[in-house]
């Protein structure tokens, strides 16, 4: 199933438009140096072999994984002798060329710089930390992304009705084809392996051919319906009755089925301040860590910080304070307790600011003891009110009394 043009090619849409260097590269008779990085299964060896078929060159592919200087001077000599006898171009295609070391890597540098092959290097690690400089600055970087669902979708319909493919010979099940696009987590070499156990099984390829072919079940989730909802909020509330067994239970749930991860993050953000809070600071500090962490790795591995964070919110002290001080202020301020804001507050460095009195007998508090000065802080109208209560939960403890003894002193109490 593998694509013969670039029109056949599925994803990666802003690779492939016009004007675009790969589009150039096809047009062009003249060699060029690409560096592809991606996720496994996004299409780089696809796009390499298309390259090669569409502008006929000839297609040499040299693994990293076994390859040494000797076989990469070899492949460079032989597309030299073949431009030079017959004219015809090569594409040297570099697969996981981040695993060639330095030498090996600068064996590629005279013919990417003369021109003698169309050097094609793909990556699934940063090239920046993983190749070296003269060979990245002499080359095109082009960014793969992971294939959507539809582009997954897309690329399972068609095999199943290509002749390349299925040709028709077997039937997908929605329940099945919507499951298989789970399990390929945007890589479609994945979601043809799978299909193709399935189809060995059964012409009828349902959901449950698909749990046996691939031996792993299918979780019943629409990210749109009742199970969407229903799971996290169990895992919410699993994480504020400190069961970390539960909460774990339901994030594998929402991680197998394909639930989107950065919601799972951007859900223990909020946890971390909502039902933890001053109770244990560094909660939030390892949720927002673990939300950048799924960003920058995505799944599969983004699912043990994922882990990491849902195990300290679950067993961290508890402490609803923060959410009910904030709700208590926006409920004030919505009920119209606004009032002036004290004239020693207002900020005195514009010209024309000391005319209209605005920071007249402000006290610095650091030129006081232990940085505290009795002055008034708040509008009149809610002088009194008292929205910050701390529990006597873990780290909100001590916070606690010296809130107390600050609350005091500042209120002249």
């Amino acid at each position: 199933m593998r694509p013969r043009t670039l029109d056949e090619v599925i994803g990666q849409r802003h690779l492939l438009g016009p004007g675009t260097p790969l589009r150039r590269l096809v047009e062009s008779e003249a060699p060029m140096s690409l560096f592809l990085w991606g996720p496994p299964g996004t299409g780089k060896t696809t796009l390499a072999y298309v390259v090669s078929n569409v502008t006929k060159r000839r297609f040499v592919e040299v693994s990293a994984v076994s390859a040494g200087v000797k076989d990469v001077r070899a492949a460079i000599d032989n597309a030299r002798r073949e431009l030079g006898m017959s004219g015809r171009q090569t594409v040297l295609f570099v697969d996981e060329v981040h695993r060639f070391n330095k030498a090996q890597q600068d064996a590629l540098l005279p013919a990417v710089e003369n021109r003698w092959v169309t050097f094609i290097g793909a990556t699934t690690e940063n090239p920046f930390f993983s190749v070296i400089s003269p060979l990245l600055s002499r080359s095109l970087l082009l960014t793969l992304e992971s294939l959507s669902e539809d582009d997954i979708r897309a690329v399972l319909e068609r095999a199943v009705s290509d002749p390349r493919g299925l040709g028709g010979r077997a039937t997908l099940a929605s329940q099945a084809l919507e499951h298989l696009v789970r399990l390929a987590g945007g890589d479609a070499r994945r979601s043809l392996t799978y299909l193709e156990a399935a189809a060995l099984l059964a012409d009828d390829i349902t959901i449950e051919v698909v749990e046996k072919a691939v031996d792993k079940a299918a979780v019943r989730y629409d990210r749109q319906g009742d199970q969407h909802y229903d799971v996290i909020s169990a895992f919410i509330k699993s994480m504020r009755g400190s069961d970390a067994d539960a909460a774990l239970h339901y994030l594998a749930r929402m991680i197998e089925a394909g639930e989107d991860p950065r919601f799972i993050a951007r859900r223990i953000v909020i946890f971390a301040s909502e039902d933890v809070g001053m109770a244990d600071p560094t909660c939030l500090q390892t949720a927002v860590a673990a939300a950048q962490a799924v960003q920058l790795i995505g799944l599969p591995e983004g699912q043990i910080n994922l882990a990491h964070a849902v195990i300290h919110c679950a067993m961290a002290p508890k402490s609803n304070a923060v959410v009910k001080a904030i709700g208590a202020a926006i409920g004030d301020v919505r009920r119209g307790l606004i009032g002036q804001v004290p004239g020693h507050l207002r900020d005195a460095h514009y010209p024309g600011a000391a005319k209209l009195g605005h920071g007249d007998g402000y006290k610095y508090p650091h030129d006081f003891d232990h940085g505290l000065v009795r002055q008034e802080y708040a509008p009149e109208q809610v002088r009194d009110r008292r929205y910050y209560e701390p529990t006597r939960h873990g780290a909100e403890a001590p916070v606690a009394d010296r809130w107390a003894k600050i609350r005091d002193f500042l209120r002249g109490s």
